[in-house]
């Protein structure tokens, strides 16, 4: 199995309101390492983040579809999961690249538990490619930072969540952007964040990096931090990378 997690593989832009598709990004080899696993004719399957947003998940994988056709990909079939048709997980023998969408994590957590999609990744031998809350649920335990109005100050809100279990690392996805916004009145990064790092370690990833597991080693491509124990230490620069294994 080969599994890419990224922040973000594609800067998607708005025409009239609506995403629309663009080449996949090229910085730190992003897109060469994807051709390089990308199966000629993939049979491709994506899990979206809400399975109730039946119009946003087929407007997103549209153009998603679009994206990857015009990086150079080849597609042979292009499908979505979501809570239409959850059933969708149960051929992964016929899928050769698995999506894991971005979106609010907790939700697509809870929709991943409803698939049972953490035993049924079990033996399987294709690639998978996340990117956001997709790459953040792939975790052990998942780091499930606040992200919508009200649930930082929210006392019951849970940060600390049961992933995939594909790997060991904590992801902080578009950290280039997120460590400037404020949730709540606190600063994601260091009023969130860093706190919540005490005894823990996170990932801050930028987009445009992304992380390559593949025969048993963990690679990491581009800007990225750690976070631990209340303090950000860089990690490795644009048009560099490192061996985390």
């Amino acid at each position: 199995m080969n599994i890419m997690l990224t922040s973000c593989f594609c800067d998607f832009h708005l025409v009239d309101g609506k995403e629309a598709p663009s080449v996949l990004i090229r910085r730190n080899g992003l897109l060469d390492t994807l051709q390089s696993i990308w199966a000629e004719r993939a049979r491709v399957l994506v899990v979206c983040s809400d399975p109730c947003n039946h119009a946003g998940n087929d407007a997103v994988c549209a153009c998603m579809k679009e994206s990857f056709l015009m990086s150079g990909l080849s597609i042979g079939t292009f499908a979505l999961c979501d809570g239409r048709n959850p059933d969708a997980v149960c051929g992964l023998q016929d899928v050769d690249v698995l999506v894991l969408a971005g979106g609010h994590v907790p939700t697509q957590n809870a929709f991943m538990k409803q698939l049972g999609l953490r035993e049924k990744l079990r033996g399987y031998d294709g690639v998978i490619l996340a990117l956001s809350a997709g790459s953040m649920n792939c975790a052990e335990t998942v780091y499930a930072i606040p992200e919508l109005a009200g649930e930082a100050v929210n006392p019951h809100y849970e940060r600390w969540l049961t992933g995939l279990g594909l790997t060991t690392i904590n992801i902080f996805p578009h950290y280039q952007y997120l460590k400037t916004v404020e949730l709540d009145g606190l600063c994601m990064a260091s009023d969130i964040a860093f706190p919540d790092s005490y005894g823990k370690e996170i990932l801050a990833l930028n987009d445009g990096s992304y992380l390559l597991l593949s025969d048993g080693n963990t690679t990491l491509y581009g800007e990225a931090y750690r976070i631990r124990d209340g303090k950000e230490y860089p990690l490795c620069k644009d048009g560099e990378w490192v061996s985390l294994s």
